[in-house]
């Protein structure tokens, strides 16, 4: 029997501390226009959905949950994609002129990758299609092919 197709991805939902901070810097940083707010039992917007150039149809959702966020604190929940190594050194860019902190540009698994973080602490990655050939299967921490 074979499975149901995926359509793709509907949100990814990142937890916050501080929702109107968090709304600003995803704002700053890649463009995040809010579209939706989920207010709670009290009234209270406690999370808000909205769109990202270059996501698509993807949603990006934000929801204060201290918890999950301190929880999430120096882990990479998601890996937005860029093309090739000049769209992760145009991002260093970026993340200069708007004031965030990041690593330099890393030749990681498969692609470059730039590693930065949000307001409370989660890491998020920008990782390129694009791959740079080197064999890194041999380093601890990055990936290696399987058979199937």
């Amino acid at each position: 029997m074979t499975s149901p197709v995926l359509s793709g991805i509907h949100h990814v939902k990142i937890p916050v501390t501080d929702l109107e901070r968090s709304i600003e810097w995803y704002g700053r940083v890649f463009g995040f226009t809010v579209n939706m707010e989920f207010p709670d039992d009290d009234g209270v917007v406690r999370g808000v959905a909205g769109t990202v150039p270059g996501l698509g149809d993807t949603l990006l959702t934000l929801r204060v949950n201290a918890e999950a966020a301190r929880g999430c604190v120096g882990f990479d929940p998601v890996s937005f994609a860029v093309d090739g190594r000049a769209d992760v050194e145009a991002w260093a860019a970026h993340l200069d002129g708007v004031g965030v902190g990041h690593s330099p540009v890393i030749e990681a698994s498969v692609g470059w990758l730039l590693v930065f973080d949000d307001p409370d602490g989660i890491s998020l990655h920008l990782y390129s299609w694009a791959g740079h050939g080197v064999d890194q299967s041999d380093r601890p921490g990055y990936g290696r092919a399987v058979a199937v």
